[in-house]
């Protein structure tokens, strides 16, 4: 037996149904009177004359609520930006989901920017601070964006947040003729805004390897990734942390584990989600990669354009999309790497696709990677869902795919460049026999 903040004594959703002891423990005055729903009062009740349990418990929530708590958020950003619009994304879908120009802030009388958000309590809060895209987001004062913003919701409160400054309006760290940074020792040349019909406009940043201006005539396979912007230069990563890829292949080329390769890095926007996916969107976003952007790259650049010497790469969404390039633009591309792939998605809805596809046309070969931390657990469920696909469709374990599980490792870029070197040389290693 226990009291409700009303005082009325209730027992067990159990105990109030009992055919002719129905409401037996409770009073029907009580009930009558605070609980019509619950009372719903027969005089001569019958033996089997029984309340449905929905109709017992829905007035159980309605007196015992689970409360969300209202958290306000203010932004004090650089005068510079007091005519523009500043806004604010996260991991919940009243932050956008991730969107970084989708939930616009108010601007008071101050010249500071705030938003109200209600939130469950005990939810674990991740955000930034944006102008409207990832090129704009807030930095610190050395120019770097900040990591995301942590809060656990407790109750009710007020967040207070300083931007000292934003991406795009960073002062140039280097003197003229450095090398950007995270380029190691190749060049890294910027395509800006690149369109494709119903896409929206996107960076393209190309790595070249060391010896692509010493040789003049030699061509170069070509590595296509996802997610440019995490790739090379922190204050471009959203979580000011990248995949160090022009230092790491920069290193394997000089200890000669593997070949001289051309990267592409294609920039995400804030469609990430749906292009990434198993969407109308993502298909469009795939043909772009596969036709669009393979062409631009294979006219402006020495590349081996056949198939063999052409891989697709990216991690989490990134990882899924890549999977999906290869799958069905195998006359394209011969290789994917998949790190983290979030199979998963929308209720596992590229594993289902996978099922009941036929293989691709031409033979491919696929890594697949996953670590154990964290949100990992659930990401590595759906790489032996795909293992077991793949096995069915007539892949062989080293020749046609490899799995490496990382017990120790959470979904994060750091975790992703700590592993990059093993994908690289299982795609491009100067020992590896392509048959």
């Amino acid at each position: 037996m226990r009291k409700t903040p009303q005082g009325l004594k209730l027992g067990f959703p159990g105990q109030l149904c009992k055919g002719k002891r129905e409401y037996s423990r409770v009073s029907p005055v009580d009930l009558k009177k605070n609980h019509p729903y619950l009372c719903r009062q027969k005089r001569n009740t019958v033996e089997n004359d029984i309340e449905p349990m929905h109709t017992l418990i829905q007035p159980l929530k309605k007196l015992f609520p689970r409360r969300s708590a209202v958290i306000t958020i203010e932004v004090e950003a650089p005068s510079s930006a007091n005519r523009e619009p500043v806004y604010i994304t996260g991991n919940h879908p009243v932050l956008g989901n991730w969107a970084p120009g989708r939930v616009a802030l108010n601007r008071d009388d101050n010249g500071h920017w705030s938003g109200k958000f209600p939130l469950p309590r005990g939810y674990l809060l991740e955000f930034k601070i944006t102008r409207g895209d990832w090129a704009s987001e807030a930095t610190d004062q050395s120019g770097r964006p900040y990591r995301n913003y942590t809060y656990k919701v407790r109750g009710d409160d007020h967040i207070r947040v300083v931007v000292h400054g934003w991406k795009d309006r960073r002062r140039n760290r280097g003197a003229a003729g450095n090398a950007p940074p995270g380029a190691g020792s190749g060049q890294i040349i910027i395509h800006p805004r690149m369109t494709a019909l119903g896409l929206a406009p996107r960076d393209v940043i190309v790595w070249l390897p060391p010896g692509y201006k010493r040789t003049k005539k030699r061509r170069y396979p070509v590595l296509y990734m996802h997610d440019g912007q995490n790739l090379f230069d922190p204050a471009t990563s959203y979580t000011g942390i990248t995949w160090r890829v022009g230092e790491t292949l920069s290193r394997l080329i000089a200890e000669k584990q593997v070949k001289e390769v051309i990267v592409v890095g294609v920039y995400n926007t804030e469609q990430r989600l749906e292009e990434y996916s198993c969407s109308d969107l993502g298909t469009r976003y795939r043909r772009f990669v596969a036709e669009q952007l393979k062409e631009f790259i294979d006219n402006e650049y020495r590349t081996l354009a056949d198939r063999r010497n052409t891989a697709v790469m990216g991690s989490s969404m990134g990882g899924l999309v890549s999977f999906l390039t290869a799958w069905e633009h195998s006359q394209t591309f011969y290789q994917a790497a998949c790190l983290s792939p979030t199979f998963i998605y929308d209720r596992s809805r590229a594993i289902k696709y996978l099922r009941i596809s036929p293989p691709p046309a031409f033979p491919i070969r696929i890594y697949l990677d996953c670590g154990g931390r964290g949100g990992e657990k659930r990401l590595y469920r759906g790489c032996k869902r795909v293992i077991r696909y793949l096995r069915r469709k007539g892949f062989m374990e080293g020749s046609g795919y490899m799995f490496r599980y990382f017990k120790d490792h959470e979904h994060s870029e750091h975790a992703w460049a700590s592993r990059l070197h093993i994908s690289l040389r299982f795609m491009f290693g100067v020992d590896e026999g392509k048959g």
